[in-house]
């Protein structure tokens, strides 16, 4: 992690977007600050925290967006949206209704952000395997059908929370990273921008490659 007052050579933002009460705000406690509160409340309207990690050599600032899931915020948290570069997609395993709401949390996230936003769907609450709801193999097919990454999550038990925020990152790194090399000026000045474009990422202990998704429990 970077030192207060170093040089922060890239700022990203990321939003948690789902239902209410699937534990994003968990999730962003774990990331940000590595803690856990049994006793969370309700996002009420959008609240972020940020971290700075180091990405192949240089700062990165996560400013990371806690978005509410109730219905009545909607309109105001989808403002948000734009100018988000990355996005973790967040259902709980144990209620199938959160999950049956991600196309349309998906859909909503597309018309508002990046066109090349990194997208990472969450299964969280993996410690609660005996209450599960959702097959790891239903998460699985529906990633890989609208082309996102995926992992199953535990904030409570800080499995794959790390893992998916740095796959993400990463990623939007990649991806920046090479615009920026592209849009240096060059000797014949005729090179045109290339697009962002989502590659296989390595997360700290593993590979997550989109075209097959997986979990870790």
């Amino acid at each position: 992690m970077a030192r207060a007052g170093e040089k922060v050579d890239y700022v990203f933002k990321v939003v948690l977007i789902g239902d209410s009460a699937v534990g994003k705000s968990q999730i962003l406690a774990r990331f940000a600050r590595n803690e856990f509160s049994l006793d969370s409340k309700a996002t009420i309207g959008v609240e972020f925290q940020t971290r700075t990690l180091v990405i192949d050599h240089r700062s990165v600032k996560a400013q990371i967006w806690d978005t509410a899931g109730q219905e009545r915020y909607r309109a105001v948290t989808s403002a948000y949206y734009r100018g988000a570069l990355g996005a973790l997609l967040v259902y709980d395993i144990t209620r199938r209704q959160s999950f049956d709401h991600i196309p349309r949390w998906l859909d909503e996230l597309r018309a508002h952000a990046d066109k090349n936003i990194v997208i990472m769907l969450v299964g969280n609450k993996s410690d609660l395997e005996e209450q599960r709801a959702v097959s790891t193999e239903d998460a699985k097919e529906f990633a890989e059908k609208e082309n996102l990454f995926f992992l199953e999550t535990s904030a409570l038990q800080a499995t794959n929370v790390e893992s998916a925020f740095q796959t993400v990152l990463t990623e939007i790194f990649k991806i920046h990273s090479k615009k920026n090399m592209v849009s240096e000026p060059k000797s014949n000045g005729s090179a045109p921008a290339m697009p962002g474009k989502k590659v296989l990422v390595p997360g700290p202990a593993q590979e997550i490659p989109k075209s097959k998704c997986c979990s870790s429990m």
